[in-house]
């Protein structure tokens, strides 16, 4: 899949999830980031502490596509940099491609992958 500039990538993920009924994916990709939100996960309020990002290069973003009620779940990574040359990177809240393009490869699996919230840890996490 390739993404242009202003596209939402988490959007175009679920569209292709449901239109495609992908039963589970693994995805990685990497470009141009106008805007990208990471999250890092606060255990103690079971919530993710965000913080965006603009104009950044994406050199790696890895997840997995599954199921959640019914809808599209996808968690996945991502490490990005500025023209400092320093990365961030996390949790993948958000991403709006930026100047240039998004490229994304997504490997189906042949088996459906469900997620589940688990009380103990507060979290949802991918039944196999």
């Amino acid at each position: 899949m390739v993404l242009r500039q202003g596209d939402d990538v988490l959007a175009h993920l679920e569209a292709l999830m449901r239109e495609a009924d992908i039963p589970a994916a693994s995805v990685r990709g990497f470009g141009f980031a106008g805007l990208i939100r990471f999250g890092f996960f606060d255990f103690e309020r079971r919530d993710y502490e965000p913080r965006d990002f603009r104009d950044m290069e994406v050199t790696a973003l890895l997840g997995t596509l599954a199921w959640k009620d019914g809808a599209p779940a996808i968690h996945a990574h991502a490490t990005a940099t500025g023209a400092d040359f320093n990365a961030v990177g996390g949790h993948l809240l958000a991403l709006t491609v930026g100047r240039g393009s998004f490229e994304l490869t997504i490997t189906t699996h042949d088996r459906r992958l469900e997620r589940r919230f688990e009380e103990d840890i507060g979290a949802n996490v991918l039944r196999l």
